[in-house]
């Protein structure tokens, strides 16, 4: 999936980046749907990756959505890379805390 977002728009995710910052890859979010999703959060972990927004339900609370997980990512050229799991997988409420990947 690629969505396209503005700098100057917030979501429930807040800004996607800032436009001094990185000029480059304005508005692009690379997502990728993975069936292990909890594997790759190991695999993230052991590669320290920088985590942009941390493992989290889609949507944030509520109903319907895609009600899966996600984890918001930096590749090494600082675009954003989203992880998903399938559509249907995830159970509960957002709630974000210090440990990133549990």
């Amino acid at each position: 999936m690629l969505q396209l977002h503005s700098f100057d728009v917030e979501h429930h995710h807040g800004p996607i980046g800032d436009r001094a910052d990185k000029p480059y890859g304005n508005g692009v979010l690379l997502w990728f749907e993975v069936e292990d999703f909890d594997e790759a959060m190991r695999r993230a972990e052991e590669m320290k990756v920088e985590v942009v927004l941390p493992r989290h339900r889609n949507p944030p609370d509520g109903v319907g959505g895609p009600n899966h997980w996600e984890c918001w990512m930096r590749d090494p050229d600082g675009y954003t890379v989203v992880l998903a799991s399938p559509y249907g997988t995830a159970g509960g409420t957002w709630q974000p805390g210090p440990d990133l990947f549990r």
